[in-house]
């Protein structure tokens, strides 16, 4: 009866200390949560993913230098627009944050290109995720995903949306935002990008730490050569941008 007795208390302890921590994490997300509708009047002054790089470099013994200009909607080109759209989400502007079409596109874009398929989250999952969370696929981290993402949604105009995506996302080692990356690759602004090159930037998305403007690899030149069919199909964009 003692040891019975002895066990009980051990797990009313247990389960004690396991209800004190769950409500200390709570209390510590809820007043670490970001601010989502101060973006629709103000621009983010870092990111989760921005941060990360420079904590990797420091820990490699150099110094980060980060490329980031955020620009306004208007100062990127709308073929630009269009190019990220159709490599990304191109139903972005009929969702409302989630889209279960991404996932088959997403495997009928591997199929053709006989390469593992990217991930189907829309562009504001991108979004919350490069602004404040990790890469990482944890149960914990999907939900915070989930929550920024309706938050997101909520607060943001689609085409605010979008200009924090296009201003924030990784285009190389070191290089945020579209603006920062037309002028590393190209040498001029984002707003007077052509189709090819807005293209050849919307490729790099997947996988920007290797694929990007001048790189000569085959799986990237298909991709953007993808990329272009699709823009041209999609001249349904124009309307929507």
């Amino acid at each position: 009866m003692s040891r019975r007795r002895g066990c009980l208390r051990l797990g009313l302890k247990v389960a004690g200390a396991v209800s004190l921590v769950s409500i200390a994490v709570v209390a510590w997300k809820w007043a670490t949560w970001p601010d989502v509708a101060a973006l629709a009047s103000s621009n983010p002054r870092t990111t989760a993913f921005i941060e990360r790089y420079k904590a990797a470099e420091r820990r490699a013994g150099r110094t980060p230098h980060v490329q980031w200009t955020p620009v306004s909607y208007g100062q990127i080109s709308p073929h630009l627009k269009r190019a990220v759209l159709v490599a990304e989400d191109i139903d972005f502007f009929d969702h409302h944050g989630f889209a279960t079409d991404e996932l088959e596109i997403a495997l009928k874009e591997a199929w053709e290109e006989r390469t593992a398929p990217r991930g189907a989250s829309t562009i504001t999952q991108q979004l919350a995720k490069n602004l404040w969370l990790s890469p990482s696929r944890n149960p914990l981290r999907k939900l915070e995903e989930t929550i920024l993402t309706v938050q997101l949604e909520h607060a943001l105009g689609k085409r605010r949306i979008l200009e924090l995506y296009l201003n924030v996302v990784e285009l190389g080692p070191g290089i945020y935002g579209v603006e920062a990356a037309s002028r590393r690759y190209f040498g001029e602004p984002a707003s007077e990008l052509g189709e090819r090159q807005a293209a050849e930037l919307a490729a790099s998305l997947s996988r920007p730490s290797t694929w990007h403007p001048g790189v000569d690899r085959r799986g990237y030149q298909k991709r953007v050569e993808l990329i272009l069919r699709r823009m041209d199909k999609a001249q349904f964009l124009w309307k929507q941008i």
